[in-house]
């Protein structure tokens, strides 16, 4: 089992590429996976449609979640990752352009281990990826569930 995956939640193109650049650069995972809306997600982590032939037992170590997806927005897929067993002890940070003090309330009540917007500015945003990284792939201790 490969306990470097980092999923990737994310319909922007240009975030997409900058968020797998700034990741890459430091080596902080070894594999990144990339679902583009919220029912794709669900489907890859609960091995469902296009993924059902992928192993349950081998989890991201970190989910990036977007917060405005389509299909399913990221606080249901949120909800569904923490009502499940087999998923609701992977780290989930919803990472977001949104400035809603009450996207960051709702992120949090249902169970997001962090909230972090998206920089405008390429640099910036490349660096708060980079710590992002670093943190959840090399610093932080995941539960072995």
């Amino acid at each position: 089992m490969n306990n470097k995956i980092i999923l990737l939640v994310e319909d922007n193109a240009d975030d997409e590429a900058l968020t797998i650049r700034a990741l890459k650069k430091n080596n902080l995972a070894n594999k990144i996976d990339i679902v583009r809306d919220g029912a794709e997600a669900i489907d890859y982590i609960f091995c469902k449609g296009e993924y059902s032939s992928r192993d349950i037992n081998d989890k991201p170590q970190l989910i990036l979640l977007d917060l405005n997806l389509p299909k399913m927005n990221g606080i249901d897929v949120l909800k569904h990752i923490r009502s499940e067993e087999v998923s609701k002890h992977i780290p989930v940070v919803m990472l977001t352009t949104s400035e809603q003090e009450d996207d960051i309330t709702k992120s949090y009540d249902v169970g997001a281990n962090s909230f972090i917007r998206k920089p405008v500015d390429f640099t910036e945003f490349t660096e708060v990826v980079n710590q992002l990284g670093v943190y959840w792939m090399a610093i932080n201790k995941a539960a072995k569930v």
